[in-house]
C-alpha cells in the first residue's frame, strides 16, 4: 500500500511541478489553480503513507518488517516540502512564481528518492 500511496504522489508533485512550469511560460493564471490543487492532492497522499508508515513501525517495533527510518524521513519531508509549496502558492501567481516552481522541483526530487527508499524496503521485507 506504501508504494501505491507514494507513487501516486510522485504523479501529482510532476503533475505540478509542470503546472508550475507552464505557468511560468505562459502566464495564464488557471495554471497556478491546477499545481495549487496538484500539490495539495500530493500533500495528502504523502501525509496518509507518512501515518501509515509510522503505525506501521509503532506496531512492529522490534520486528523485521518496519518501514526503515530513512523512509519515514523522506516522508517527512516530502509533507514539509508540499506544505510550504501550497503556502507558496496561495500567494498571487506572479508573487509565489520563483519560488514555487523551485519548491516543485524539490518536492518532486524528495518523493521519487523517497519512493524508491520505500520500493527498496518493500522488496526486502518480501524476500525470503
Amino acid at each position: 500500500m506504501h508504494a501505491l500511496l507514494v507513487f501516486c504522489a510522485i504523479s501529482l508533485s510532476l503533475g505540478a511541478l509542470l503546472s508550475n512550469w507552464a505557468y511560468w511560460t505562459t502566464e495564464q493564471i488557471q495554471w497556478t489553480n491546477f499545481a495549487s490543487w496538484l500539490t495539495a492532492g500530493a500533500l495528502v497522499f504523502t501525509g496518509v503513507a507518512l501515518v501509515w508508515a509510522l503505525v506501521e513501525r509503532a506496531l512492529r517495533r522490534n520486528r523485521h518488517g518496519a518501514p526503515p527510518l530513512l523512509y519515514l524521513l523522506g516522508l517527512t519531508a516530502c509533507c514539509a516540502v508540499g506544505l510550504l509549496s501550497s503556502l507558496v502558492l496561495a500567494k498571487d501567481g506572479w508573487a509565489a512564481m520563483p519560488a514555487a516552481l523551485w519548491l516543485s522541483v524539490l518536492a518532486v526530487l524528495l518523493v521519487t528518492v523517497t519512493g524508491g527508499l520505500g520500493a527498496v524496503g518493500l522488496r526486502r521485507r518480501v524476500a525470503p
